[in-house]
């Protein structure tokens, strides 16, 4: 797909334009995702500019607010859209009442660790790590096909310190929980089935501190509120819907 169209279809969910390799990598991803979607079911979406705007733009909208740029980020609250001042003032607040209780300062990783849980054809979390090459990513994908897949995207895109594990989610939650230090600083979720049940199992998986950040129809925001370990920021609107939105909740 032309390049400078993916730039323009990407705009309304960025505030920058992405760089030349990076709509390169997008390009080649689509390429992939159609050849793949002939035989292998990965996304009910064949036009590539709805491809663009549904998938890679609203991963791609999560990602700016998850690893916002240093221009726009705490020190600049004054300076940012309302929606992303309220995330990173419930972030901020959140993280200092932690460390004010605890009095054991932990700072954020160098290198943050992002699990998402049933990353299907990749999103969000290829589109994430395009935005974001410092991240380590594990992607949890029990489906042998589209874990394949997976692979296949990750080599096509020269990706690095990429994990593509074929478990259940709930069997790598309970290993981790024996394991700790193996815990991720942000757990993502998009259009998993079985919200309301995988909510308690993706808790499991966040380390201190760590943030849950999912894309989901406003419908179901009230589930949010059954776990109480969570604390959530107001959730934003995903440019061009009126149903679905993303929201970022902090582990108490």
């Amino acid at each position: 797909m032309d390049t400078a169209r993916i730039s323009v279809l990407l705009e309304p969910f960025l505030e920058q334009p992405l760089s030349q390799l990076q709509l390169d990598q997008i390009s080649t991803y689509i390429d992939l995702l159609l050849r793949w979607n002939a035989r292998v079911n990965l996304t009910a979406i064949r036009n590539e500019e709805e491809i663009v705007t549904r998938h890679f733009g609203e991963s791609l909208f999560m990602a700016r607010h998850l690893f916002p740029s240093a221009s726009s980020d705490a020190s600049n609250l004054e300076n940012c859209h309302p929606e992303r001042s309220n995330v990173m003032r419930l972030a901020h607040d959140v993280l200092a009442n932690e460390v004010a209780e605890s009095k054991d300062p932990c700072p954020s990783p160098s290198t943050p660790r992002v699990i998402d849980i049933g990353s299907g054809a990749g999103f969000p979390a290829v589109p994430l790590k395009l935005w974001a090459p410092h991240i380590h990513l594990t992607m949890i994908e029990s489906n042998h096909k589209k874990a394949a897949f997976l692979r296949e995207v990750t080599r096509a895109l020269t990706l690095t310190n990429i994990n593509v594990s074929t478990e259940r989610a709930e069997t790598v939650a309970e290993s981790l929980v024996e394991n700790p230090g193996s815990q991720a600083d942000i757990v993502t979720l998009r259009a998993v089935e079985h919200f309301a049940a995988i909510l308690p199992t993706a808790v499991k998986f966040l380390a201190r501190n760590g943030s849950l950040a999912l894309l989901i129809g406003a419908t179901q925001l009230p589930q949010l509120a059954t776990l109480n370990t969570l604390k959530c920021c107001l959730p934003i609107q995903i440019p061009q819907s009126n149903a679905r939105v993303l929201s970022i909740c902090v582990l108490r």
